[in-house]
Formats: C-alpha cells, structure tokens, sequence
C-alpha cells in the first residue's frame, strides 16, 4: 500500500523541501497551503495533490481532511508546517494579530493532529506525525511574542500528543528550525548588520537550507525513526548549546 503524506504550508520553502524529501521516500504526496495557484504547481511537480486550506479557519481544515479522506483515504504521515510571524512587541502588537498567529501555528497544528490522527486509528495505521516548531520555543525574541508563544504550544503539544497516540503505535514528533534561508529570513538578509548579529549567535557560522529540515522532517516521519516519540529536534547549527540569545 502506497504511504501517503500530507505536508501543510506546502507550497514553497520549508514545506515544499520536506514534501520533496518524502516524496524521494516513496511518499505519495499531498500539499496543502493557501496560496492557490503555487500549491498547485508544487503538487504537480512532484506528482503529486493539492488542496487550498487556511489553517486558522476551522472548518476549512475539516472541509480539507474530509476531502482528502474522500480522495485519498487515511494518511499515513502528516507533516504540519503552515504558520506565520507577525511583528509587534507586548506594547504594540494588535490582539487581532496574536490570535490569528495562535491560530495558524498553534489551533491549525492541533486541528490537523487531530484530523490525521482520528483517520489512522480508524484504517490501523501506525503512522507518523511531524510538527514544525522553533528555537523561539526555547528561546524569545521581543518582536514577535505571539510566534514565540505559538512555537512553545506546539513543542507542548507535540509531547502531550505523542502520549495519546502512543498505544496506537503512530508517533508525534517535532522540528525546530534555527535560522533557515527562507522568505522569513530574506529582510535579515538583505541587511548586513542583522546578518551579522544572526552569525554571531550561530555556532556553525552559516544559515541552513530547507532541504536540511527537509530532510530531518523524512527521517522522524520514516521507520529510521520508529523509537523515537514526543521529541523536538533542533536543527539549528548550534544556537540552543551556545545559549546566546540577542
């Protein structure tokens, strides 16, 4: 039987590197994101499925498992990597922003865990769940207080999911990115000074590419992984041991 995976925030970057690594795993793939037109584009190049969703909207999110179930059948690996960032100290940050990061990061992670994780236990499936959390689940950043706090949900989250789903064999486990050479990094560096500052707090003195978390995503959704559960694994360079924060 053919594994499937579902990969949100699939449609470019972090998302569409670990759709890309799992797809080299034998995955049939299945993207979703909510820019319409490049989900499809990404789905098509990697043969595989897209399906246009909002994570912070509940009934899209159930609107889309249904779908897929209908297409598709239960998954086999959910890699839940939609989120946002939106800036604004505890002074200024608009409430309505802090929900909608909660939202997307943290609602949508749980709404999707749930969805996934209902349709395996429901076909058998021992499968593989895959959240995308932070450094800044660790580590804060006065700036963007409501990621922070959605990033620290989803490591919680991940632990008190594993637990659940642990006597039905399927595993709940989590990335945490560091500094990643994605679209939320492009103003840091398109400027030299705050690229220095991110290189003066990273151990390995470069930023990562996605396929690196890519990859680390392929190998916790993979049977490499099968005993390891309720995990964040930080892919960082070294910044969490160098304990240097500003």
């Amino acid at each position: 039987m053919t594994r499937k995976a579902l990969i949100t925030g699939g449609a470019q970057g972090i998302g569409y590197a670990c759709a890309e690594a799992m797809a080299e795993d034998g995955y049939e793939i299945i993207l979703s994101d909510i820019q319409a037109d490049k989900v499809a584009e990404a789905a098509e190049r990697l043969g595989g499925s897209s399906y246009v969703c909002d994570m912070g909207d509940e009934a899209a999110v159930a609107e889309m498992f249904a779908a897929i179930a209908a297409d598709h059948g239960a998954l086999s690996a959910l890699v839940n990597n939609a989120g946002i960032a939106l800036a604004g100290d505890v002074l200024t940050l608009d409430p309505a922003d802090f929900r909608k990061v909660i939202d997307v990061n943290l609602t949508g992670t749980f709404l999707a865990i749930q969805h996934a994780a209902k349709g395996m236990v429901d076909a058998g499936i021992e499968g593989a769940i895959v959240n995308m959390s932070s450094i800044n689940a660790q580590v804060a950043i006065p700036s963007i207080p409501a990621y922070c706090a959605s990033k620290g949900g989803v490591m919680q989250l991940t632990k008190s999911a594993a637990l659940a789903l642990a006597p039905h064999n399927i595993r709940v486990n989590a990335v945490g990115p560091g500094s990643i050479d994605t679209d939320m990094l492009a103003s840091v560096n398109a400027n030299p000074e705050a690229m220095a500052m991110v290189m003066s707090r990273t151990p390995l003195k470069r930023v990562g590419t996605a396929r690196e978390i890519g990859d680390v995503v392929a190998f916790l959704a993979s049977d490499k992984a099968s005993y390891i559960t309720g995990e964040t694994i930080y892919v960082d360079a070294g910044r969490l041991a160098m304990n240097y924060t500003c």
